[in-house]
């Protein structure tokens, strides 16, 4: 027997052992999960750390969108207004921590507290929020600027539940705990035992993989359970395999392409225009093998999504790009004053689909006479808020709460802290105002339709596709059904033991 053989042997039986931690036995064997991104880290307030950690079932909200895209009470057992900017949250009772301690309005105020302190997307709805716990089980909440619905706010991504410790850390409530954490890396998860059904719960053991190609490769020689976020092109040979299951749903997500409208020659409407109508959405949703052309910033099943294909016509581009002082040269492609009009196209390894569509966009700007440069980079968010970019590929959930404000307040708003484009519209932004007083949702539908078509006209973004979505599974994890984009990929019902 090769000491290979005989080092997997012992793989085997170390993966099929008792999961003791705590003095307490969990069920054997943890589910092996994989993916192209992971938590940056276990502090909630920063970054997009708590859409994470709710992604990895460590957290929860006080009310969350369920897999019909229904708002649903989660840790909240409602919210009522008492004012025009105060209302009264109650909280479930019985609720605990993953350390046993019980679920406060005192201890979730200091939470939050901490959120609105620390994290400028928090602030994106309803302004700087305060709180004051009226007693263990009611919240009560006063937001700076009028919201409508507060449920749908305690939905959006930043505002993750918890209880900062005196040490600094956090404390959570959801069918998971960590246990170990190595960044960009990995984490190990272990079943909360305070969350209802934990002895049904196997341990989880998330690893991070820096491509799609490496993550598909493990699924293959048996190393996972689950493998979220395959690339399209590897479905088909995958489908062929009786060891796995493929499955595939749509998405709130949406792919779009940022403009950066504070650097030349982007902050010309009219290169920003032609661009948008270069586009070939068609061919796009083609070259990632799934998803359809996108018609506006939200998914077609959403009321609010834009009603007509968005156009593609080059020759209208052409004239654009005349207008805009950039001439055909003897090549065929643009310049002006002798500079050629050459573009840095920024995309990331974590969404491959976007990856896939690189050349496919190079290609059709290079019809209009455009020269495209490409990167890949690890951290688009700091390259973007950089600005070292003209335009990024990037990928992102519209409507995490079922509301079309969040995305249009978070990231095209002027001077929004994630409004990577540099938009600036006074226009664009007295369309936002009104979503604060309106609770009418027919109504809100027509402020996100009127927003859309201001986004048309300035385009500082390009919306391109609406995809659809490929999980690989084990045949432990065959029943498995993926809802809620990325939102919710571990859930107390995905891990029990058979």
């Amino acid at each position: 027997m090769t000491s290979h053989t005989l080092s997997r042997l012992a793989a085997a039986w170390l993966s099929a052992a008792i999961f003791v931690t705590a003095g307490t036995v969990f069920a054997a064997e943890p589910v092996r999960v994989g993916a192209t991104y992971i938590t940056n880290g276990t502090d909630p307030a920063k970054g997009s750390n708590g859409w994470a950690l709710v992604s990895h079932g460590v957290g929860e909200n006080l009310f969350t969108v369920d897999r019909d895209g229904k708002l649903v009470p989660e840790l909240a057992e409602k919210a009522q207004r008492t004012g025009d900017l105060t209302w009264t949250v109650t909280l479930k009772h019985g609720r605990l921590f993953s350390d046993g301690t019980p679920m406060t309005a005192k201890a979730l105020a200091a939470g939050f507290d901490n959120t609105f302190a620390s994290n400028k997307a928090a602030l994106a709805t309803g302004g700087k929020l305060t709180f004051e716990a009226a007693d263990d089980l009611t919240l009560k909440v006063t937001t700076e600027k009028p919201v409508p619905f507060i449920q749908a706010l305690f939905a959006e991504w930043p505002l993750i539940a918890y209880k900062p410790t005196s040490a600094g850390n956090a404390v959570f409530s959801g069918p998971y705990r960590i246990s170990a954490f190595k960044t960009d890396a990995s984490i190990t998860l272990e079943p909360n035992v305070h969350f209802a059904g934990a002895d049904k719960r196997s341990p989880v053991n998330f690893r991070k993989f820096g491509d799609a190609q490496t993550l598909t490769l493990a699924l293959e020689a048996g190393e996972l359970d689950l493998a979220f976020g395959l690339p399209s092109e590897v479905v088909s040979r995958l489908q062929t395999n009786p060891d796995l299951a493929i499955k595939s749903f749509p998405v709130g997500y949406q792919y779009l392409a940022f403009f950066n409208t504070a650097r030349p020659p982007m902050d010309d409407v009219k290169v920003r225009q032609a661009i948008d109508l270069a586009f070939d959405r068609k061919e796009l949703a083609t070259a990632i093998n799934g998803g359809d052309p996108a018609t506006g910033a939200y998914a077609s099943y959403f009321p609010f999504a834009g009603r007509e294909a968005r156009p593609i016509d080059p020759a209208k581009a052409a004239a654009l790009l005349d207008e805009a002082g950039w001439a055909k040269g003897s090549g065929g492609m643009r310049e002006k004053g002798g500079k050629p009009l050459r573009l840095l196209v920024i995309t990331y390894p974590q969404r491959p689909d976007l990856v896939t569509m690189l050349p496919v966009v190079k290609a059709e700007l290079a019809k209009i006479g455009i020269a495209i440069d490409t990167q890949v980079v690890e951290n688009i968010q700091q390259m973007a808020a950089a600005g070292d970019f003209d335009i990024a590929l990037w990928a992102q959930h519209t409507a995490p709460s079922g509301d079309a404000a969040f995305f249009l307040n978070s990231m095209l708003r002027s001077g929004a802290s994630l409004n990577y484009a540099k938009y600036a519209s006074r226009g664009f932004d007295a369309i936002l105002d009104r979503f604060a007083t309106e609770g009418n949702p027919e109504k809100r539908v027509a402020i996100a339709l009127d927003a859309q078509q201001k986004l048309f006209d300035d385009a500082p973004a390009s919306f391109l596709v609406s995809p659809v979505w490929y999980v690989g599974l084990s045949k432990r994890l065959k029943n498995y059904e993926p809802w809620g984009s990325d939102y919710h990929v571990l859930r107390a019902d995905i891990g029990e033991a058979e």
